[in-house]
Protein backbone atom coordinates (compact mmCIF):
# COMPACT_ATOMS: atom_id res chain seq x y z
CA UNK A 1 0.00 0.00 0.00
CA UNK A 2 1.09 3.28 -0.93
CA UNK A 3 2.25 5.95 1.62
CA UNK A 4 -0.20 9.07 1.98
CA UNK A 5 1.51 12.18 3.44
CA UNK A 6 -1.84 14.28 3.93
CA UNK A 7 -4.84 13.31 5.62
CA UNK A 8 -7.21 12.22 2.74
CA UNK A 9 -10.63 13.26 2.61
CA UNK A 10 -12.84 10.99 4.76
CA UNK A 11 -16.76 10.29 4.34
CA UNK A 12 -19.16 8.79 6.53
CA UNK A 13 -21.64 7.26 4.48
CA UNK A 14 -24.49 7.50 6.78
CA UNK A 15 -27.31 9.94 8.52
CA UNK A 16 -26.96 8.02 11.67
CA UNK A 17 -26.27 10.26 14.81
CA UNK A 18 -24.48 7.17 16.43
CA UNK A 19 -21.94 6.36 13.79
CA UNK A 20 -21.61 10.09 13.73
CA UNK A 21 -20.49 10.41 17.47
CA UNK A 22 -18.40 7.38 17.38
CA UNK A 23 -16.20 8.13 14.44
CA UNK A 24 -16.32 11.92 16.38
CA UNK A 25 -14.10 10.06 19.05
CA UNK A 26 -11.00 9.05 16.39
CA UNK A 27 -10.57 13.40 16.53
CA UNK A 28 -10.67 13.15 12.62
CA UNK A 29 -12.06 15.57 9.75
CA UNK A 30 -14.82 13.73 8.13
CA UNK A 31 -18.06 14.50 6.24
CA UNK A 32 -21.29 12.50 6.29
CA UNK A 33 -23.12 11.61 3.14
CA UNK A 34 -26.47 9.43 3.67
CA UNK A 35 -26.48 6.96 1.09
CA UNK A 36 -29.74 6.61 -0.90
CA UNK A 37 -29.73 2.34 -1.53
CA UNK A 38 -32.14 -0.31 -0.76
CA UNK A 39 -31.46 -1.64 2.74
CA UNK A 40 -33.69 -4.98 2.69
CA UNK A 41 -32.29 -7.99 3.02
CA UNK A 42 -32.21 -10.49 0.23
CA UNK A 43 -34.53 -13.56 -0.14
CA UNK A 44 -32.53 -16.86 1.72
CA UNK A 45 -29.34 -14.23 2.81
CA UNK A 46 -27.69 -14.96 5.75
CA UNK A 47 -27.67 -12.09 8.37
CA UNK A 48 -23.92 -11.70 7.60
CA UNK A 49 -23.71 -11.59 4.25
CA UNK A 50 -26.70 -9.15 4.38
CA UNK A 51 -24.62 -6.78 6.54
CA UNK A 52 -21.85 -7.16 4.53
CA UNK A 53 -23.59 -6.18 1.46
CA UNK A 54 -25.06 -3.40 2.95
CA UNK A 55 -21.82 -1.74 4.49
CA UNK A 56 -20.12 -2.11 0.67
CA UNK A 57 -23.13 -0.70 -1.04
CA UNK A 58 -23.61 2.17 1.03
CA UNK A 59 -19.57 3.11 0.72
CA UNK A 60 -19.52 2.26 -2.68
CA UNK A 61 -22.56 5.20 -3.56
CA UNK A 62 -21.12 7.61 -1.74
CA UNK A 63 -17.33 6.55 -3.37
CA UNK A 64 -18.83 7.46 -6.87
CA UNK A 65 -20.07 10.84 -5.79
CA UNK A 66 -16.48 11.30 -4.33
CA UNK A 67 -14.03 10.12 -6.34
CA UNK A 68 -10.44 10.51 -4.43
CA UNK A 69 -11.80 10.12 -0.78
CA UNK A 70 -12.16 7.29 1.99
CA UNK A 71 -15.56 6.90 2.71
CA UNK A 72 -16.62 4.64 5.63
CA UNK A 73 -19.90 2.05 5.05
CA UNK A 74 -21.23 0.23 7.55
CA UNK A 75 -24.32 -2.22 8.59
CA UNK A 76 -25.72 -3.67 11.08
CA UNK A 77 -28.43 -6.88 11.68
CA UNK A 78 -29.52 -7.94 14.93
CA UNK A 79 -30.57 -12.23 14.72
CA UNK A 80 -32.37 -14.75 16.94
CA UNK A 81 -32.35 -18.16 16.32
CA UNK A 82 -31.12 -17.18 12.29
CA UNK A 83 -34.19 -14.69 12.14
CA UNK A 84 -33.01 -10.98 11.18
CA UNK A 85 -34.65 -8.61 13.87
CA UNK A 86 -35.17 -4.75 12.21
CA UNK A 87 -35.86 -1.81 13.65
CA UNK A 88 -38.99 -1.63 15.08
CA UNK A 89 -40.45 1.73 14.13
CA UNK A 90 -43.05 1.18 17.08
CA UNK A 91 -43.51 1.09 20.39
CA UNK A 92 -45.64 -1.81 20.13
CA UNK A 93 -43.11 -3.50 17.58
CA UNK A 94 -40.51 -2.31 19.68
CA UNK A 95 -41.68 -4.31 22.91
CA UNK A 96 -43.14 -7.03 20.91
CA UNK A 97 -38.93 -7.30 19.93
CA UNK A 98 -37.99 -7.34 23.59
CA UNK A 99 -40.35 -9.64 24.51
CA UNK A 100 -39.24 -11.98 22.19
CA UNK A 101 -35.60 -11.31 23.39
CA UNK A 102 -35.82 -11.33 27.02
CA UNK A 103 -33.83 -14.24 28.70
CA UNK A 104 -31.82 -15.03 25.83
CA UNK A 105 -28.92 -14.26 23.68
CA UNK A 106 -29.17 -12.36 20.42
CA UNK A 107 -26.31 -11.89 17.83
CA UNK A 108 -25.59 -8.76 16.09
CA UNK A 109 -23.23 -8.63 12.95
CA UNK A 110 -21.58 -5.03 12.53
CA UNK A 111 -19.78 -4.61 9.25
CA UNK A 112 -17.78 -2.21 8.22
CA UNK A 113 -16.55 -1.25 4.59
CA UNK A 114 -13.83 1.12 4.21
CA UNK A 115 -13.98 1.97 -0.04
CA UNK A 116 -10.80 4.03 -1.08
CA UNK A 117 -11.31 5.80 -4.01
CA UNK A 118 -7.52 7.13 -4.50
CA UNK A 119 -6.71 3.66 -5.35
CA UNK A 120 -7.96 1.52 -8.95
CA UNK A 121 -7.87 -1.87 -10.46
CA UNK A 122 -5.53 -3.64 -10.24
CA UNK A 123 -5.49 -2.73 -5.88
CA UNK A 124 -8.54 -3.61 -4.34
CA UNK A 125 -10.71 -0.50 -3.37
CA UNK A 126 -12.64 -1.65 -0.48
CA UNK A 127 -11.80 -3.16 2.76
CA UNK A 128 -14.66 -5.50 4.45
CA UNK A 129 -14.94 -6.98 8.01
CA UNK A 130 -17.81 -8.17 10.00
CA UNK A 131 -17.46 -8.04 14.21
CA UNK A 132 -19.52 -10.50 15.54
CA UNK A 133 -21.38 -9.25 19.03
CA UNK A 134 -23.72 -11.85 21.04
CA UNK A 135 -25.88 -9.75 23.78
CA UNK A 136 -27.45 -11.53 26.40
CA UNK A 137 -31.15 -9.73 27.32
CA UNK A 138 -32.03 -10.10 30.93
CA UNK A 139 -35.38 -11.75 31.34
CA UNK A 140 -37.35 -8.64 32.83
CA UNK A 141 -41.35 -8.27 32.94
CA UNK A 142 -43.76 -6.46 30.27
CA UNK A 143 -44.18 -3.22 32.66
CA UNK A 144 -40.12 -2.66 32.90
CA UNK A 145 -39.35 -3.34 29.30
CA UNK A 146 -42.73 -0.93 28.46
CA UNK A 147 -41.16 1.86 30.86
CA UNK A 148 -37.70 1.44 29.51
CA UNK A 149 -39.19 2.12 25.62
CA UNK A 150 -41.32 5.56 26.80
CA UNK A 151 -38.00 6.86 28.52
CA UNK A 152 -35.90 6.24 25.70
CA UNK A 153 -38.25 5.79 22.96
CA UNK A 154 -35.24 3.48 21.10
CA UNK A 155 -37.27 2.56 17.77
CA UNK A 156 -34.25 3.69 15.50
CA UNK A 157 -32.67 0.59 17.20
CA UNK A 158 -32.37 -2.98 15.87
CA UNK A 159 -32.78 -4.86 18.52
CA UNK A 160 -35.07 -2.03 20.59
CA UNK A 161 -32.36 -1.10 23.08
CA UNK A 162 -29.59 1.88 22.92
CA UNK A 163 -26.79 -0.14 24.58
CA UNK A 164 -24.85 3.35 25.00
CA UNK A 165 -27.89 4.70 26.77
CA UNK A 166 -29.99 3.49 29.60
CA UNK A 167 -30.59 0.13 27.33
CA UNK A 168 -27.38 -1.15 29.01
CA UNK A 169 -29.56 -1.78 31.99
CA UNK A 170 -31.54 -4.55 29.99
CA UNK A 171 -28.61 -6.38 28.99
CA UNK A 172 -27.19 -9.11 31.16
CA UNK A 173 -24.14 -9.74 28.80
CA UNK A 174 -22.53 -8.14 25.92
CA UNK A 175 -18.95 -10.47 24.45
CA UNK A 176 -17.36 -8.91 21.51
CA UNK A 177 -13.72 -8.09 20.42
CA UNK A 178 -14.69 -4.58 19.49
CA UNK A 179 -16.56 -2.52 22.30
CA UNK A 180 -18.06 0.14 19.89
CA UNK A 181 -19.37 -2.58 17.38
CA UNK A 182 -22.79 -2.96 19.35
CA UNK A 183 -23.19 1.04 18.93
CA UNK A 184 -22.92 0.66 15.02
CA UNK A 185 -19.49 1.32 14.20
CA UNK A 186 -16.68 -0.97 15.39
CA UNK A 187 -14.05 1.93 15.80
CA UNK A 188 -11.08 -0.90 16.41
CA UNK A 189 -11.00 -2.81 13.36
CA UNK A 190 -12.17 0.69 11.85
CA UNK A 191 -8.63 2.16 13.32
CA UNK A 192 -6.94 -0.80 11.84
CA UNK A 193 -8.15 -0.02 7.83
CA UNK A 194 -7.36 3.49 8.66
CA UNK A 195 -3.83 2.89 8.76
CA UNK A 196 -3.66 0.37 6.28
CA UNK A 197 -4.96 3.22 4.24
CA UNK A 198 -2.33 5.24 5.30
CA UNK A 199 -3.76 7.25 8.25
CA UNK A 200 -1.55 8.25 11.36
CA UNK A 201 -3.99 9.50 14.19
CA UNK A 202 -0.64 10.95 15.94
CA UNK A 203 0.34 13.41 13.69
Amino acid sequence: MPAYHHLPRLILASSSQYRHELLSRLQLPFECISPDIDESPLQGEAPDATALRLARLKAGAVAKQTPDALVIGSDQVATLDGLQIGKPGTHENALAQLRMMRGREVIFHTALCLWDGRLSDPHPAAQLANVRTVVRFRDLPDEELDNYLRIEQPYDCAGSAKNEGLGIALLEKIESTDPTALTGLPLITLCTMLRGAGVNFFN
